[in-house]
């Protein structure tokens, strides 16, 4: 027996009972959305067997290939946890903390921010890889200049993603041209119209931003004391940013990711060994991340005066004990992290929202709302709106930005060819939303990967993500004002236009 076609009442039934599940779970009962969302996939999966008559070996199979999907995201976050735990320990993470709070000034920081986590990612194609190194280090930097953390994580986020995005090198950026049949730079070129306008504002938005803390004092004791500890604890020298520079070099060469990240890793096993630290405990910080030690002690001696003043003498340390147990405290909950462990929750959740979007997909219920979003659109403005809220719905029920720009790059696909709009449309609106807006999802991969490596809930950093959710409102504004149409010529070649397709081309 064929399989029924779900209705969209069904669909948007189900949606609807697991986002209110997924909401009570984060902002009611405070918990983890993991199993709200394995209910979730229960749910559909008892429609789709015992009312659509779906095979539950073919559901079974479609979680089991959604799931592959995401292995590469997998790996990836098992790389990085190891990276950063030998990155803190051999001293690169806290040498480029060192002199940021040395150069950076709280009036030029977020500006300075954007700037540089762009620059990393669109020299190295990842916006996992800049906010896991460079990112937590501008973080520690933040702390040290008194700006709130979600702010600070924001504007990293805006940065890696606009990186991302615009280079040649990231999968997300080859993936959509492919999905809507045009080429990488044909691409490239038409994110341009919508990106830059974007990334100007949020320019202008972190430079006003900064004004408000560049006039405020600041607290040079505390940075002080920050330096203190940090060149107490570890190992400081510009040689430990050969780290980053390997990373940065294998990625730009176009080497793979994942040995880029791992050439990284060796690079600063070598350092942390020319230390002294043994091979048992590097493999140990790898496996479980760093523990920071002498700041964990002074930490804890704040309540013995006579112990803390010991200590602080004995290492060499000239700060007031009181300015001393506060930088201590910032410094272990900074550098207390990685580790092949601490991607646990992240990756269980990956495979927890891979399992729901796979079931929802398999038996039609995600199609079915996405046909019934586009069923009434007839203008340019109305089929890239449409197509971004998809994108929207799939970063939410998917969990993933592959799968995000995937699957309405192959739904949208034939209505961008019959309005006759060049493929450069369609593979722009993919990454307007697909990708931007997944890490705004907290279940989301991306969402819930830079929640863990910066440390930041995903709803806080969120509303200072300011590139993420402007692009796809200023893509969609110059959509329908006539600006950056482009039609498919004769030739196939793309055509700047208007509205309405040019009549030559008609």
């Amino acid at each position: 027996m064929e399989p029924r076609k779900p209705s969209l009442a069904l669909a948007v039934l189900i949606f609807l009972a697991v986002a209110v599940l997924i909401v009570f779970s984060v902002l009611v009962w405070e918990v983890d959305i993991h199993i709200s969302l394995i209910l979730g996939a229960i749910l559909a999966g008892i429609f789709g067997v015992f009312y659509l008559k779906y095979d539950y070996d073919t559901i079974e199979k479609g979680i089991i290939d959604g799931i592959m999907t995401g292995m590469q995201a997998c790996l990836i976050l098992y790389t990085v946890g190891p990276l950063v735990g030998t990155w803190i320990a051999s001293g690169v993470v806290p040498t480029m903390i060192y002199y940021g709070l040395s150069i950076l000034s709280p009036g030029i920081f977020l500006f300075a921010t954007l700037i540089i986590c762009s620059v990393v990612a669109l020299s190295t194609g990842t916006s996992w890889g800049t906010s896991g190194t460079v990112g937590i280090a501008l973080m520690g930097i933040a702390l040290g200049l008194g700006i709130p953390a979600p702010l600070t994580a924001g504007v990293i986020i805006s940065g890696a993603y606009f990186g991302d995005k615009m280079s040649p090198l990231s999968d997300t950026t080859n993936l959509a041209p492919a999905v809507a049949g045009t080429d990488l730079f044909q691409h490239i070129r038409a994110m341009i119209w919508t990106t830059g306008p974007t990334y100007v504002i949020v320019s202008v938005i972190t430079i006003v931003i900064g004004f408000k803390y560049g006039g405020g004092s600041l607290d040079l004791g505390k940075i002080e004391a920050l330096k203190a500890l940090m060149d107490a604890e570890f190992w400081i020298s510009p040689i430990a940013l050969l780290a980053p520079i390997v990373v940065i070099g294998l990625s730009a060469a176009r080497k793979p990711a994942l040995p880029s990240l791992y050439a990284g890793i060796l690079v600063a096993v070598v350092f942390a060994i020319i230390q002294g630290v043994g091979v048992g405990d590097i493999l140990n910080i790898m496996q479980y991340g760093y523990a920071p030690s002498l700041s964990a002690e002074i930490a804890g001696a704040s309540e013995d005066a006579a112990a803390l003043a010991a200590l602080l003498s004995e290492n060499g340390i000239t700060i007031a004990p009181e300015i001393a147990t506060e930088a201590a405290n910032d410094i272990v909950k900074l550098m207390e992290r990685g580790g092949l462990q601490s991607m646990n929750w992240t990756i269980s959740l990956i495979l927890c929202a891979f399992t729901f979007g796979s079931v929802m997909e398999v038996c039609g219920f995600l199609k079915v709302m996405l046909e019934a979003i586009m069923k009434p659109i007839r203008t340019v403005g109305g089929m890239v709106t449409a197509t971004i809220l998809s994108c929207f719905v799939c970063d939410i029920f998917l969990g993933d930005q592959y799968l995000s720009i995937a699957m309405p790059g192959r739904m949208f696909k034939l209505a961008f060819d019959d309005k006759g709009l060049h493929p450069r449309m369609l593979s722009r609106s993919l990454e307007d939303a697909g990708t931007l807006l997944s890490v705004l999802i907290p279940w989301n991969t991306c969402g819930a990967y830079h929640t863990t490596v910066l440390g930041v809930p995903t709803l806080e950093y969120a509303p200072y993500a300011f590139l993420n959710y402007l692009n796809p409102l200023v893509a969609i504004a110059m959509t329908y004002m006539g600006i950056g149409i482009f039609w498919r010529g004769k030739d196939g070649e793309p055509v700047k236009g208007g509205k309405t397709r040019p009549a030559d081309l008609v």
